[in-house]
């Protein structure tokens, strides 16, 4: 236990008054910034969320989300991603979509199950882990010949640098355990990616940006997209275009706080680890629960202001740290 004085009294002192503008879906999906990514903001559309959101709506159908990153540390996959994709995908289902998501082990069977236990439709397409660029490619034309999807959207999925190789943040190769979903984007199908390290699908919208940024990958992503959310870490991606969605459609379509940490915790069970530490524990990115929350609570408190006639919502029981 640390000493403590007593405060000195001040001469009191009058402030300036001080002006600061209303904080943006943007805004709050890039605040606690541990990575850099922001380096990217002056490189996107002030309204990079509400675009996209405008793009997803704009192409009702069948929505293709993929997901899924492979932490080489820990030899697991990591949650960050997931629960945006659900989150994305629950929100654009209640539009009328059909939603399938993308992805290889383990999570084709962790997000299955996940989607079984919340009484959701089970589309799962996997992705087998292989360099056969024939099956590869034969593999993407049947599944877009079986579901014509009219939109794909990216988050947290890793994509290939100009030499063709899938690397993590530290630049190390994990191209054996990551199937080659990227074949669905470039294909003409219009297009979404959520990322927050340069090395997703659709950070080769910014690459150049990217190469420079002091943090971030000297070899990033190539993979482009149509639109690019870029966030600190993906899954308040996926909330924040969820929240623009829900501000377009004039409906609050935000996941409620106790399902989505509970969605975190299911994959932390199922064996998923925090994607910087590789720490099997209940973190995305090192973000408790508790933070991952607050995010997600500030950008329902954003919706539910700007709704007509929206009920207040009472602020959640804080989760565990």
């Amino acid at each position: 236990m640390s000493e403590t004085t007593e405060p000195q009294a001040t001469e009191p002192q009058t402030a300036e008054p001080q002006t600061t503008e209303p904080q943006t879906i943007e805004d709050i999906i890039l605040n606690h910034d541990r990575r850099g990514i922001s380096a990217l903001r002056p490189h996107l559309p002030e309204d990079f969320c509400t675009q996209a959101a405008r793009h997803a709506l704009a192409n009702p159908g069948t929505v293709i989300i993929a997901t899924g990153f492979y932490i080489l540390a820990s030899d697991a996959a990591e949650t960050d991603g997931p629960p945006g994709a659900i989150a994305i995908g629950n929100a654009l289902s209640s539009l009328g979509n059909t939603v399938a998501y993308a992805t290889d082990a383990p999570m084709t069977s962790i997000i299955g199950d996940w989607l079984d236990k919340q009484d959701s439709p089970r589309r799962m397409l996997h992705y087998a882990m292989t360099d056969n660029e024939v099956f590869n490619e034969r593999h993407t034309a049947d599944i877009v010949a079986a579901h014509n999807p009219t939109l794909v959207i990216a988050i947290e999925r890793c994509a290939p640098d100009a030499e063709g190789v899938y690397r993590n943040m530290r630049g190390e190769d994990i191209s054996p355990q990551t199937g080659r979903i990227d074949g669905l984007f470039g294909l003409g199908i219009p297009s979404i990616g959520i990322g927050d390290g340069g090395n997703e699908i659709g950070m080769g919208n910014l690459a150049d940006a990217i190469r420079e940024a002091e943090q971030l990958p000297d070899s990033p992503a190539v993979t482009t997209c149509d639109h690019l959310i870029a966030a600190s870490t993906s899954n308040w991606g996926g909330y924040g275009l969820v929240a623009a969605m829900s501000l377009e459609v004039g409906r609050n379509l935000l996941p409620d706080i106790a399902t989505d940490t509970a969605c975190i915790r299911y994959l932390v069970d199922c064996g998923a680890v925090s994607g910087v530490s590789g720490v099997r524990d209940f973190l995305v990115d090192e973000f408790t629960l508790a933070e991952n929350a607050a995010v997600l609570q500030e950008l329902h408190d954003y919706v539910n202001a700007r709704l007509p006639d929206s009920p207040e919502d009472s602020p959640p029981d804080s989760p565990e740290e």
